[in-house]
């Protein structure tokens, strides 16, 4: 018997050149799927190494005004990445069969 339930568009983790979201329709085993892994991976690597840069930037009382601008706007891109991550990470989980229901399948 063949499982014909519908796989759910994973949120990918880039825009349109428009801004627009992209989605893909995958069971999660392709080469898209496995460079949005791999993308998504570096974003979440950003988003922390900027976070230790600003803990060093409040730490240092010679930091600029244009400095934190700067380093505000990028903690900005990499929040919108990390809230992406996060929603297409969350409809994979709400899209497997016993997500979310506490269920102990066999104990």
């Amino acid at each position: 018997m063949t499982d014909n339930a519908i796989t759910p568009a994973r949120l990918l983790p880039w825009s349109s050149p428009e801004g627009r979201p992209c989605y893909l329709l995958t069971d999660g085993s392709g080469q898209l799927s496995r460079a949005a892994d791999a993308i998504e991976n570096v974003q979440l690597d950003m988003a922390d190494a900027l976070l230790d840069h600003a803990a060093d930037m409040i730490e240092d009382q010679r930091v600029t005004t244009g400095q934190l601008r700067f380093l505000l706007a990028r903690m900005s891109e990499a929040l919108t990445d990390v809230r992406r991550i996060a929603e297409s990470r969350g409809a994979r989980l709400l899209a497997q069969p016993d997500a979310g229901t506490g269920a102990n399948s066999g104990r």
